[in-house]
């Protein structure tokens, strides 16, 4: 792979950070299952050039797709924890503590970029520490349909059977890439059932619950939800500041906290962004030889899309998005009623208020016409125990949030 700078000084920087350099052959591997060798050139200079590529070892005539590698990296210590992930990360745990018992299946679901990966590949990851012999198989979603048509073309389907059955745990990413293809979808679902049946850990990723994937078929979603469903969401400030201090600490980078904060109040999505925005903070530093300061910070994030007066979220802003969602009024937010249809808001409201704001329960109380913070504490505990049973809740405080990105 070739990459192009406009300047040598950029070259001597990134061919300087072996850091950088392994980062992007571990991607491009992750990517395209071969290992690819970054050059740094001088734009307008790649005459003549080509990437090497060396392709991975493949398993000759079984049309099987090589084995996806788990990420060392990918581990429990290293995952940063915060309300958005609290109970996935719990769930996770426990899978590699007693795989196949009480967390079977387990479904992690949400956006890009979160952590789902590095959930599931530390469930192996650390099952492979308690019994190295372990049979262990991470796959796409893509992988599995691949190596199921493959086996169709080649008329070896008992040899497919045969490779993802006899596992101790199946996990498989992006699951929603099923939808629409209904050979595929009954064969997983016998698979499903085989590894189940057997007491084996299966561990599924998705983009979105998967009652909400269009083109499923009924019975296999309802195995995806037979064990534990668990969603991640984007994280709050304080986690994503965590996240940007751990990311720092890897880099071996001294950061002012105050560059941590300004970067976690702009890039308030996911934890690539939020580690890419750090990474370019500190690129864009060094090659105007200055060091990390807010401003700097703010000079770098402008290039990606990050406006400087980016409002704040206020406690106000959220009681209003939540009353025009419901379709009730802000003073109905703030008053007494105790009619269902304006308590869920109200408790949703000092929910989403605890979760993407920085203020404290008695701040939030005094917010919401002068309420004590028991009762805030209250309305957020509600709002977490239904959580865990009510699908329609989900999905608003899922479609809440993204509102008020």
């Amino acid at each position: 792979m070739v990459i192009e700078f406009p300047f040598e000084n950029q070259i001597d920087f990134w061919q300087s950070n072996s850091q950088i350099t392994e980062q992007i052959r571990q991607i491009c591997f992750t990517q395209t299952g071969q290992h690819v060798e970054p050059i740094y050139v001088l734009a307008n200079s790649t005459s003549g050039l080509t990437p090497t590529m060396t392709p991975p070892p493949t398993l000759a005539g079984s049309g099987m797709s090589p084995e996806t590698p788990l990420n060392p990296e990918y581990t429990f210590a290293n995952f940063i924890q915060g309300r958005s992930n609290q109970m996935a990360y719990a769930s996770a745990f426990g899978a590699s503590e007693q795989p196949g018992v009480l967390y079977n299946p387990l479904l992690i679901y949400g956006g890009v970029g979160l952590g789902k990966t590095h959930l599931m590949q530390a469930i192996a990851n650390k099952m492979l520490e308690r019994n190295p012999n372990a049979r262990i198989k991470y796959v796409t979603s893509e992988t599995f349909v691949n190596d199921y048509v493959n086996s169709i073309r080649r008329g070896s389907q008992e040899q497919f059977r045969n490779e993802y059955r006899n596992l101790d745990a199946l996990l498989v990413d992006d699951i929603q890439f099923f939808a629409s293809k209904d050979e595929t979808q009954l064969e997983f679902f016998n698979t499903f059932n085989a590894l189940h049946d057997n007491n084996k850990q299966i561990v599924l990723t998705a983009d979105q619950n998967p009652k909400q994937i269009p083109n499923l078929t009924e019975r296999l979603v309802s195995r995806f939800v037979w064990g534990v469903p668990v969603e991640i969401t984007s994280p709050g400030t304080e986690t994503r500041i965590a996240i940007l201090q751990s990311k720092a600490e890897e880099e071996h980078m001294e950061v002012p906290n105050e560059v941590l904060e300004l970067i976690a109040s702009k890039v308030n999505t996911n934890v690539r962004e939020l580690e890419g925005a750090l990474m370019r903070v500190r690129v864009f530093a060094d090659l105007n030889h200055q060091p990390m300061t807010p401003q700097i910070a703010a000079e770098a994030l402008q290039g990606m899309g990050f406006a400087d007066n980016t409002p704040a979220l206020t406690i106000d802003l959220i009681q209003k998005e939540v009353a025009q969602f419901f379709n009730i009024n802000q003073s109905d937010i703030l008053g007494k009623k105790r009619s269902k249809n304006i308590v869920v808001p109200r408790q949703i409201a000092m929910f989403l208020s605890r979760e993407l704001t920085d203020n404290s329960l008695p701040k939030i109380g005094s917010e919401f016409g002068g309420k004590d913070h028991t009762t805030v504490m209250h309305a957020i505990e509600k709002i977490e125990a239904n959580l865990k049973t009510d699908e329609k809740l989900n999905r608003d405080l899922q479609q809440l949030r993204q509102r008020m990105q």
